[in-house]
């Protein structure tokens, strides 16, 4: 006889937690309650999912709004790391699983749950993420993962135990992509992509046009940055949510924010992904333009490798550790400069920030121009490069 009473299963009615719920019921002998998080999927994705989790026996289901906190709290420090991973992928799935797991532990406390229960593969990086964050938040609470202990194997075998209960589902055996959604992101695997020599077939792509489908002409936003954080697009100040959802729909039909990319997953295998980041890649564009104007060599270089360590603790779900803690601050303490105004351009797939500006600029017209100046003596660079290539020099001595 199962211990457990009480599982709160993280749900999103799709075929695999549709077929988690009775499966639940039937082989530990306990209540389920399901809990959705609201992350920006959509109000589609959302759509009658209550009703979807009673229908599957689910006794309750919470929906739980976390928008507005995910992108304050999550997206936006993130950000100011300037972390993205393997130089390409800007952690949409990555970000959304801390603050979901969070939710879901503590909707287990509210209801006097004893365990947690997820439909993450054995294959991949959620279900890693999610019992990382279980592990630190919950550590007493006991965690199912069916993919690792049923004997259920493929799409057809879960429509056929669902159909076996009556119990409906709208998903079909024809189904070709895996997609994961939320405000900041949307993800493409399966299908043709499981082949790397196969381009994405239009189908891929839901969310922005193809570079070739864009408008001929391009747009410009202009955005506010302060510290670090954008909050106002094209002189509208918006909180964080509101200023992504706003660019989400202004980069979009320029076809901004595409990404395809063969990714080491941390289980030690590779996948491929195609990811439409539309707001986030002007975001990010505009942040790193006001780098370019307030931080000094070094500190950029620090930045990177802040940036390089903090993707790959996101990617790999060590959210709550003392290491996120460590590196936050440290970027906390750089963007206190990152303030400023950005213009850029959108065209055919591209970003660039075309106009820039900072009251903690570094950059002095007097110092860099090619004209005439009165503040730099060039011949000071002399003792500069002997001084700085004086290992090279001792070093060819040294040989001779």
């Amino acid at each position: 006889m199962s211990s457990i009473k009480k599982v709160v299963l993280a749900y999103s009615g799709g075929l695999d937690t549709s077929a988690i719920v009775p499966w639940l019921k039937e082989n530990y002998g306990c209540e389920v309650i399901a809990f959705v998080a609201d992350v920006g999927q959509g109000a589609e994705e959302l759509e009658g999912v209550e009703e979807k989790a009673i229908a599957s026996g689910a006794s309750e289901c919470y929906v739980v709004d976390l928008k507005d906190e995910m992108v304050s709290d999550y997206i936006y420090p993130t950000l100011k790391t300037g972390s993205i991973y393997e130089g390409t992928y800007l952690l949409g799935t990555s970000m959304a699983r801390p603050i979901i797991a969070k939710a879901q532990v503590e909707i287990a406390r509210k209801v006097g749950a004893d365990a947690l229960s997820h439909g993450c593969t054995g294959k991949g990086n959620d279900q890693v993420r999610f019992e990382s964050c279980f592990a630190a938040l919950a550590p007493d609470l006991k965690v199912i993962a069916p993919w690792r202990e049923w004997d259920l194997s493929s799409r057809e075998s879960l429509l056929d135990y669902l159909a076996e209960r009556d119990i409906p589902c709208s998903a079909s055996a024809t189904k070709i992509y895996s997609r994961d959604a939320n405000a900041w992101h949307i993800s493409h695997e399966g299908g043709e992509l499981e082949d790397p020599w196969c381009e994405p077939s239009d189908q891929v792509w839901t969310w922005t046009n193809s570079p070739e489908q864009a408008p001929d002409k391009s747009e410009l936003v202009t955005l506010k940055v302060v510290e670090g954080e954008v909050v106002a697009v094209n002189g509208e100040q918006l909180k964080p949510y509101d200023c992504l959802v706003k660019l989400n729909n202004i980069a979009a039909p320029h076809g901004v924010g595409r990404v395809d990319i063969v990714e080491n997953r941390l289980v030690g295998m590779k996948s491929r992904g195609c990811y439409e980041t539309p707001g986030g890649t002007v975001i990010m564009a505009a942040l790193q333009a006001i780098d370019e104007l307030v931080l000094d060599k070094s500190s950029r270089k620090w930045k990177e490798v802040l940036g390089g360590e903090f993707s790959h603790l996101v990617y790999d779900g060590r959210w709550f550790t003392p290491l996120k803690d460590s590196i936050l601050a440290g970027a906390e303490a750089l963007s206190t400069l990152a303030t400023g105004e950005v213009v850029l351009k959108l065209y055919k797939g591209q970003v660039t920030a075309v106009q820039k500006k900072s009251p903690n600029s570094l950059y002095s017209e007097d110092f860099a121009t090619f004209g005439e100046d009165d503040v730099y003596d060039q011949s000071h660079a002399e003792g500069f490069i002997r001084l700085f290539s004086l290992s090279s020099r001792i070093s060819a001595m040294a040989k001779k």
